[in-house]
């Protein structure tokens, strides 16, 4: 490797999810990994702190008090076509670059096309950006992008694989698409495989997947399709009718996905509060329902839940009396079903 390189990428590290705040929740998706690669550093928790005052009756003494937590900062992929179009790089520049200024990670495999023009828009925009490999983590892939990957670990990315460095002994555990070849005795990859299994820590480690452009065969819908069984909200990013890499995406949305139209379409679902505050109007306090489970689920997708179970759960409701609900609010337009018993407010 040129020395060009070699400052960025001699370091390999090597942790199990559970080791990072940012890849713990890889622990809890189907096949989850057991090793992950990186180079570079994943993004820390963020702190937040909120102060709580409360005021005595005779409006002379305020008594203030601060709670910190850490949040995982908001995660966004961005996948789509190699073959992009115009349109297609004009929406995913934007989308990630004003993600990013907002704060948000974006997530995406370092191919070319959609997934190179997003990574650069977040960098463009001072952010941080993720790029997750189907190939062993000393080999970057594209060779072509090792400039934006060398970018990525500038700006305080990472890159991400869970195939062992080429060469690495055969005790350590295979990896999905992974497999000892009979003549060398050495581990090789399945290409088609191994991009395949990626997918899935693409969307594992988002909070929304967004589909700029795909062909109606695509490894993006194999992303989309990972998101959705990983109960996670999924855009797609509606297309000219006539364009081949716009059939994906259409297809996506006549089954369900959310239409990506603007940013704030995004905005809304991953800062629920902060956007609900900003729009609300005059005089508008409290959520309300017909019914007192309909407005105890109404607060709930409010304050950041979306899962069905997660929210009967919390409320003790009985699935019959939760659908219920959730088909009448949902007739009302007070919410929308976001796929796979997700659920969001209009």
């Amino acid at each position: 490797m040129s020395t060009l390189f070699s400052h960025f990428f001699q370091k390999i590290n090597q942790i199990s999810p559970q080791e990072s705040d940012f890849t713990e929740v890889l622990s809890t998706i189907a096949l989850k990994p057991k090793i992950l690669y990186f180079y570079g550093k994943m993004p820390e928790n963020m702190s937040e702190t909120s102060e709580t005052k409360v005021e005595s009756r005779n409006d002379t003494n305020i008594v203030s008090s601060q709670n910190s937590r850490t949040l995982r900062p908001k995660t966004v992929a961005i996948v789509g076509s190699r073959h992009n179009t115009r349109y297609g790089e004009e929406v995913a520049y934007k989308m990630a670059y004003e993600l990013a200024k907002k704060g948000v990670i974006i997530v995406s495999g370092l191919a070319f096309g959609i997934d190179s023009i997003a990574h650069q828009a977040c960098l463009d925009a001072g952010g941080i950006t993720i790029a997750v490999l189907g190939t062993p983590i000393d080999q970057i892939y594209p060779a072509q992008h090792k400039p934006l990957a060398r970018n990525i670990l500038e700006k305080s990315g990472a890159i991400i694989s869970e195939y062992a460095p080429r060469g690495t002994s055969i005790k350590v555990p295979l990896a999905p698409g992974e497999f000892i070849d009979k003549l060398t005795g050495e581990r090789r990859q399945d290409p088609k495989g191994a991009f395949l299994h990626r997918n899935r820590l693409v969307s594992g480690l988002a909070d929304i997947v967004v589909v700029v452009e795909a062909a109606e065969k695509s490894g993006s819908l194999n992303t989309a399709a990972h998101a959705l069984d990983q109960g996670k909200e999924v855009f797609a990013v509606p297309g000219n009718i006539t364009n081949p890499y716009s059939q994906g995406c259409n297809k996506l949305i006549r089954q369900g996905a959310n239409p990506y139209t603007d940013i704030s379409d995004l905005l809304r679902v991953l800062f629920p509060e902060a956007y609900m505050k900003k729009h609300k109007k005059p005089g508008q306090m409290l959520l309300f329902g017909d019914t007192d489970i309909e407005t105890a689920i109404l607060c709930a997708l409010s304050e950041g839940m979306r899962a069905g179970e997660d929210i009967m759960s919390a409320l003790s409701l009985s699935v019959s009396d939760f659908n219920q609900a959730v088909t009448l609010l949902e007739i009302k337009g007070q919410i929308r079903s976001l796929g796979a018993n997700q659920w969001a407010l209009n």
